[in-house]
């Protein structure tokens, strides 16, 4: 019997190396250090491995067949599953060209052959404990995004209300020219908008009338309660004034901080797009949902004073592209 509750496990360590004899010298460091050590021959074999088994730390020669290091580095940095991994490269050179292409690539680190044991060492500890950290960061915003998803089992008219609006705010944040982790941000943002209805009562969330005085604060409540829930992880932090302020208005007369125009953060204006008119155009406890017509109606009415007047006009013209529908295999 063992008294441990977390069973220790070897970091994984994956060497990338046309020559044989360099991997061999390497994994004989790396094995003394502990790790589990694994090869690819040259750029290509690791991209395959890695998006099969993620190691926990690359080390890469640069000057290799097929898919050199570079290469190999600016793919898995530009991968957003993958972007996590540190990546050291490995050259014989000192020139400051190659290590600048290195940077640019996304490279974490660099190491100069002939190694040195110590340097060896310090610098995987370092790029590991790094690693360890964010590994424990994701699976903390992986059960928030679960907690989301629980939200709207909760409510069998808003299934997948999180994912439509994700994807949305995304589109209407791509045409606006955002990218990369703005992009990202907009999804999960959209995404977590509503998990602070973890908190509202189920009578309350699934009442088929109208709600009273209380029961609408206890509604409105879930934009603040989302923020605090999440508050404590910092991998949520981007998505904070989302949750907290989605429900503001471009007049001011919005919750729960009467935000007015441009002080309204603007991934929130965003979603609040994207929200109202999933919300709309869906069926929900005390109303079926409107037409596309009346819905287009309405945002056009609420343009410049509960919405952002750009924002609207953009999503008008995705919905012209057909946003719409390419958003329907998700319901």
């Amino acid at each position: 019997m063992t008294n441990i509750l977390v069973p220790a496990t070897k970091p994984v360590v994956l060497v990338v190396d046309d020559v044989s004899a360099n991997r061999e010298l390497l994994e004989g460091y790396l094995y003394d250090l502990g790790y589990e050590v694994r090869h690819a021959a040259d750029g290509q074999e690791a991209l395959e491995q890695i998006n099969t088994n993620e190691p926990d730390l690359v080390l890469a020669d640069i000057d290799m067949p097929r898919m050199d290091g570079l290469t190999l580095c600016a793919r898995v940095k530009a991968d957003p599953l993958g972007r996590l991994i540190p990546i050291v490269l490995i050259t014989a050179s000192h020139d400051r060209a190659i290590r600048l292409k290195g940077l640019a690539a996304g490279a974490d680190d660099f190491l100069t052959k002939p190694f040195d044991a110590k340097e060896l060492l310090i610098r995987t500890q370092v790029l590991l404990r790094d690693r360890a950290l964010n590994k424990r960061l994701d699976a903390a915003e992986s059960v928030i995004l679960a907690l989301a998803r629980a939200v709207e089992a909760r409510d069998g008219y808003t299934i997948q209300h999180a994912e439509r609006v994700a994807q949305s705010a995304r589109e209407i944040g791509r045409a606006y020219g955002l990218a990369g982790e703005d992009l990202d941000a907009l999804y999960k943002g959209g995404m977590l908008h509503d998990v602070g209805k973890i908190t509202v009562p189920e009578a309350v969330l699934l009442k088929r009338g109208p709600l009273d005085e209380g029961e609408l604060a206890a509604m409105q409540s879930h934009s603040a309660e989302g923020e605090r829930i999440c508050a404590p992880l910092r991998s949520t932090a981007h998505y904070l004034p989302i949750m907290r302020h989605h429900h503001e208005r471009i007049d001011g007369r919005g919750y729960p901080d009467r935000l007015a125009g441009s002080d309204i953060p603007l991934g929130a204006r965003v979603v609040a797009i994207a929200d109202a008119w999933d919300a709309m155009v869906s069926d929900r406890p005390y109303r079926p949902g409107i037409s596309r017509e009346e819905a287009i109606r309405r945002l056009r009415e609420g343009r410049g004073a509960q919405w952002d007047a750009m924002f609207v006009d953009l999503f008008l013209q995705l919905l012209d592209q057909g946003l719409a529908e390419r958003m329907r295999p998700s319901i």
